[in-house]
């Protein structure tokens, strides 16, 4: 494992939490609502219908980082049951945040001890593609069915959809390529092109501007997507993707996730980076390189 790609790795990390402090001020807020209470909303400082200090972060990272420990207590291995015990313990903690979805699934397997949820055609929310980074770290140089495989075993424990696990996959697949120094192009070509192919809802070039975008994995694509493809460097994308409202903690977690790997450590902002809690910058620094550096096996 590179010093390059560790770098890339710590940065996709910190982008995460970065995005998702960035826009928990702004979630639920519209872009109109947005402009008239801050201009355009570009600085850490909290508030929000959570009423966050400056720089604390949302259930997007915080089940991120549940997601990497039980990996990390598994071996590195991603394998379901693991992941569900990780994320029971992270809501008993009471987090400040949590999904619908989310937490009706995680009791389901409180009940029944099953880390599978049922399939459902209505869980098709972005909880399980929020959360999927440390599976594209733990699982970085592995076969593509393999880093598939794990995807689903830790997206199924909450969100059981196929929409769902076309946005986990794909991500995953995205970060693991910008990690390994693959330019915007090359994964539009690669990954992006061949996901719209696949899943023709999550197209996002022949649409207007997404923005107000809910928590449904496609608009929270969309919305992405036009961010990550059209606005260059990762200031610019997160400051875009968090004035569009909506799920805002969540597309820019997503977005900073992508952006982070793609422009590496030196693109994040330094104020951006001193705002954030200092604790889950440390841990997403330290999650990082013990999931890269580690380079285990994935789900079996």
């Amino acid at each position: 494992m590179t010093p390059e790609i560790l770098a890339r790795a710590e940065a996709a990390y910190l982008g995460l939490a970065l995005g998702d402090a960035l826009g928990a001020t702004v979630e639920f807020m519209t872009p109109r609502e947005i402009a008239h209470h801050h201009g355009v909303h570009r600085e850490i400082v909290g508030g929000g219908w959570l009423r966050l200090t400056p720089g604390q972060i949302t259930d997007d990272t915080g089940m991120a980082l549940a997601l990497g420990a039980a990996i990390l207590g598994n071996d590195g291995r991603v394998e379901a049951l693991a992941c569900a015990r990780g994320f029971d313990a992270w809501m008993r903690r009471k987090p400040v945040d949590i999904g619908n979805t989310v937490r009706r699934n995680l009791l389901h397997f409180r009940r029944t001890g099953e880390p599978q949820a049922l399939a459902s055609e209505h869980d098709a929310g972005n909880g399980a593609a929020m959360r999927v980074l440390p599976v594209a770290l733990a699982t970085l140089g592995r076969s593509e069915a393999e880093v598939r495989a794990a995807c689903r075993a830790q997206a199924h424990v909450t969100h059981h959809n196929a929409a769902s696990d076309a946005a986990c996959e794909f991500l995953a697949l995205a970060v693991q390529d910008f990690l390994l120094g693959k330019s915007l192009r090359e994964v539009f070509r690669a990954r992006i092109q061949p996901l719209v192919q696949a899943q023709p809802a999550f197209a996002f070039r022949a649409r207007p501007r997404r923005e107000n975008p809910s928590g449904w994995v496609v608009e929270t694509m969309q919305a992405v997507l036009q961010a990550l493809v059209d606005v260059g460097g990762f200031e610019p994308c997160l400051v875009d993707v968090v004035n569009r409202g909506g799920d805002a903690d969540t597309t820019g977690a997503i977005a900073g996730m992508l952006a982070g790997a793609l422009y590496g450590r030196e693109a994040l902002p330094a104020r951006w980076l001193n705002a954030l809690d200092a604790q889950v910058r440390e841990a997403c620094v330290a999650q990082a390189r013990a999931l890269a550096g580690a380079n285990a096996p994935s789900s079996r």
